[in-house]
């Protein structure tokens, strides 16, 4: 533990983290491979709790669409995010690692609610706490989610994971001469709307100065390198 920086961190996954190749549903094989990578982070004696989308399940913005009301398809989505917080458990029980589930909405016949004090205590006794069903609350994003549960946990640090080495000021898939920021400040980020995250998932972390690592999830050992206090990705802060 002495070459950790953060020893309880709030991991923000995307559901997109568990599909297949076509970016869709749930892939055993990706579950376990990202299951390994939280078992890494957790041997190293890092307290870690996870919230994940549902974008491989659900779009809401497909519903919407269609004329769907919106409260409908956020507890869709809501629910969606419970079957990967599922999946990814089974995941890294099969690898060794002691994994509670806790949801926003009561479901007892397969999950703990979400209480804030028993998910610390879970915490302290090394068991890696997945938190689905996001607030609860139609309207606010899995992001959201993540900075609120991060802040009543008391986690050092929010990492977003993502297929990207971090934050750019542009797009660098089309344009080849986008930036990457290695540091921002929070304020930057949401002035130049560079879409880290959703505006009052931002305002959140920078109200209770809560810093936020974007990194590639899938480039190897970057986990391990955030949690060491190692610069990978974008570190945004006061």
């Amino acid at each position: 533990m002495s070459d950790v920086k953060y020893r309880r961190i709030l991991l923000k996954l995307s559901g997109e983290a568990l599909a297949g190749p076509n970016g869709f549903g749930i892939d055993p094989e990706q579950a376990e491979i990202l299951a390994e990578k939280v078992k890494r982070v957790s041997d190293m004696g890092v307290q870690v709790a996870v919230v994940i989308g549902a974008g491989n399940l659900w779009r809401g913005k497909q519903g919407l669409a269609h004329g769907m009301e919106r409260a409908t398809a956020d507890h869709m989505g809501m629910l969606a995010t419970v079957m990967n917080a599922l999946a990814l458990q089974d995941a890294l029980e099969r690898a060794g690692v002691v994994t509670r589930v806790q949801t926003a909405i009561e479901m007892k016949a397969i999950a703990e609610p979400y209480i804030r004090k028993r998910a610390i205590r879970h915490l302290e006794k090394g068991r890696v706490v997945i938190i689905g069903a996001g607030t609860g609350n139609p309207y606010f994003t899995t992001d959201t989610a993540g900075a609120l549960r991060a802040m009543e946990i008391d986690a050092e640090v929010m990492i977003k994971a993502t297929k990207v080495d971090g934050v750019y000021d542009g797009d660098p898939r089309k344009n080849p001469d986008a930036r990457r920021y290695d540091r921002l400040r929070y304020m930057e980020a949401l002035n130049q709307r560079l879409e880290v995250m959703d505006a009052t998932a931002m305002t959140l972390c920078m109200d209770h100065d809560l810093p936020i690592i974007v990194l590639n999830l899938w480039q190897e050992g970057m986990l391990e390198k955030a949690v060491r206090g190692e610069p990978v990705g974008t570190l945004i802060y006061h």
